[in-house]
């Protein structure tokens, strides 16, 4: 059959399931390539992946090709009315002649805030999965006995080993955490479900759980140690989410549309606001994000505005986060693993949920350190924004683009009177009853956060010989290296300048590609007056050396 060419289809927004995308003539990035070769290296599997990157379509399509239902693989020519399609890879790389029975699990939709209302969500589809494969549960009631009696039996009825796919497995958990004593139920509940699987290993062909976090083995398997863990595997770091080529081969069509009809998407625009996801050698888009900018047109935080949790932000809030260091965290595999009720890093829940994600992996004498920063434009602007609301009692005055603009003029005045505004609008009362005004970071978070979240060009502690600089400002055409000081007095020292001047943070920005001037900025906050007192400003000039 001739290839089909490439056409508009329908956006799969909110499609989860892949006869839908396939029978419906939506747009497919076939994923099926990294399945067969997970299929024949394995049966055990655990993966960590934000929401919203196709983690239930990823277990829709591995159901679809156990239960051998190859026509939704195979190459359709509509010729009988319905949505022609392309041959996906595995239609000729799996044994369509075998079917396995597959029981699914979801804990995806809804809030269970109760453990009772937990094992009544289990025993349900517990039943519902029986009833589907034909097979009886000898006690409905007893849920890890019901779990391996529908393993066994339903291998036994259908003569094939069974497949057990569960999504969003810790959910319940994570939709609770801001109640531990709940969390830690909802946990027990969902331990004495999983650590069934283990035992009926004889009877599982494949299994794979799915989900945000990386829990503790110790705190939720139950010695299901037997579970490989993908989500940094290097193989498949592409495994969910879409890629640069994905883009430009499978989206062409909504690109080429959106230039014929006078909304082109720049494609630099679009790898800067949503890009940067790596889980390994090859970084990925949100598809969530993707599809709703290729219907809309419009760059905005499609994915944040969709469910960042205010626990997050409220949770980061009561531990004085230091906001600046976003852009540059430092964690090893047991940090990143490091996730229950009771043990939750900060590195660990930002990286989880995918806030932040790993620029640069390093090993040394077989140690393995990660470093994580924010992957892209809309989370730096859309989480920035939020927090900034958190550590700010009311919104600041004026208008967003008024830094912007003060930025692109150079306008150093304007910039410190905009800014003493901004903390001289923080009530007395407030601070005074409020810790998060008290601690260390809270002055430098306010002024780093503000400016974040309108999208600038931000390296916050940016690395140089020297040391560490704590804010570069990159922006029509200045680089703006700055330096806080926190000082209990109430007049300013002249410290922060003094170290730019010594450490010479700027020397690596004279002359770089496209910059014409680089100005030093030393900012001193007073912790009595709880305002800006030190304000220096050095100016050089200086020629690019091109771009």
């Amino acid at each position: 059959m001739t290839a089909i060419p490439p056409r508009r289809r329908k956006l799969p927004i909110g499609i989860q399931t892949l006869r839908d995308i396939r029978e419906g003539g939506y747009y497919y990035v076939d994923k099926t390539p990294l399945i067969a070769r997970l299929v024949d290296s394995g049966k055990h599997y655990f993966l960590s992946r934000p929401r919203r990157f196709g983690k239930s379509l990823l277990l829709d399509t591995i159901a679809c090709a156990f239960e051998c239902r190859r026509e939704l693989f195979d190459a359709h020519d509509g010729s009988d009315g319905t949505a022609p399609r392309e041959k996906l890879f595995l239609a000729d790389h799996w044994d369509w002649a075998r079917p396995h029975p597959v029981i699914r699990l979801s804990f995806a939709e809804g809030r269970l805030e109760k453990r009772e209302e937990l094992e009544r969500h289990i025993r349900r589809q517990l039943r519902e999965q029986a009833q589907r494969l034909g097979v009886a549960l000898e006690d409905p009631e007893d849920i890890p006995g019901s779990f391996a009696d529908l393993i066994t039996r339903a291998a036994e009825a259908h003569g094939r080993q069974a497949v057990v796919l569960v999504d969003e497995y810790d959910k319940p958990i994570l939709d609770n955490l801001e109640a531990p004593d709940i969390a830690r139920a909802m946990r027990e509940g969902l331990r004495n479900l999983y650590s069934v699987i283990k035992g009926r290993d004889a009877d599982l062909r494949f299994v794979l759980l799915t989900g945000v976090s990386k829990f503790s083995k110790v705190s939720i398997f139950s010695g299901l140690n037997n579970l490989y863990d993908l989500t940094l595997d290097p193989e498949y770091g592409t495994v969910c989410g879409y890629t640069d080529e994905d883009i430009d081969t499978v989206f062409a069509p909504e690109l080429e549309a959106a230039a014929a009809e006078g909304q082109p998407l720049d494609r630099e625009e679009i790898r800067r606001w949503y890009n940067g996801y790596r889980w390994g050698p090859t970084s990925v888009y949100n598809p969530f994000d993707v599809l709703l900018l290729l219907r809309s047109r419009q760059f905005r935080a499609h994915w944040f505005e969709t469910g960042t949790p205010t626990f997050l932000v409220e949770w980061l809030k009561s531990r004085g986060f230091y906001t600046p260091t976003l852009e540059r965290l430092i964690a090893d595999d047991e940090l990143l693993s490091a996730f229950d009720v009771d043990d939750i890093a900060v590195e660990a829940m930002l990286w989880q949920t995918g806030y932040l994600t790993i620029q640069r992996t390093e090993v040394c004498d077989g140690v393995r350190e990660y470093e994580l920063g924010v992957p892209n434009l809309e989370v730096r602007a859309a989480l920035n924004r939020a927090l900034l609301r958190a550590w700010l009692p009311q919104r600041p005055e004026g208008r967003m683009t008024d830094v912007v603009r003060m930025l692109r003029a150079a306008d150093t005045d304007a910039l410190r009177a905009h800014f003493q505004r901004l903390y001289a609008s923080i009530p007395h009362d407030w601070v005074r009853a409020n810790p998060i005004a008290r601690y260390e970071g809270y002055y430098a978070s306010v002024f780093y956060s503000h400016l974040a979240s309108l999208g600038l060009d931000i390296v916050p502690e940016e690395v140089s010989n020297p040391g560490q600089c704590d804010l570069v400002i990159r922006h029509a055409g200045r680089a703006w290296v700055i330096e806080f000081k926190v000082i209990d007095g109430e007049e300013p020292t002249g410290e922060a300048m003094r170290q730019l001047k010594a450490k010479d943070y700027a020397a690596k920005h004279r002359g770089a590609p496209g910059i014409t001037e680089v100005i030093e900025l030393g900012v001193e906050f007073s912790r009595a007056k709880r305002q800006i007192v030190g304000w220096e400003v050095s100016r050089f000039p200086c020629r690019p050396s091109g771009g």
